[in-house]
């Protein structure tokens, strides 16, 4: 499942849906055991789903991802206006 999707989605469904890749988890590690060894790669990226869902849902209880991308919108301008400041000094230089 894709970042952009999986943070679009509110408490419920992300909680939701990470009991659904956990059960699918533990039903290919199941498999595995019995010795089908197809679906490897799907175990790989259910692991990974698993991890981004509980990331998400942690970073929503600590009130992380807010403060962050706050941050991150601001850096583009501040990089700008820095920008504009050496373009200015080195013109004023010439």
């Amino acid at each position: 499942m894709e970042l952009n999707k999986i943070r679009n989605l509110s408490d419920t469904e992300l909680k939701t849906e990470a009991d659904k890749a956990s059960e699918q988890l533990f039903r290919l590690k199941f498999q595995r055991s019995l010795g089908n060894n197809e679906g490897v790669k799907k175990l790989r990226g259910l692991k990974k789903d698993v991890a981004r869902l509980k990331t998400i849902s942690r970073e929503r209880q600590l009130g992380v991802r807010g403060a962050a991308a706050v941050e991150a919108s601001a850096e583009p301008v501040k990089a700008k206006k820095a920008a504009k400041k050496a373009t200015k000094k080195a013109a004023k230089k010439d």
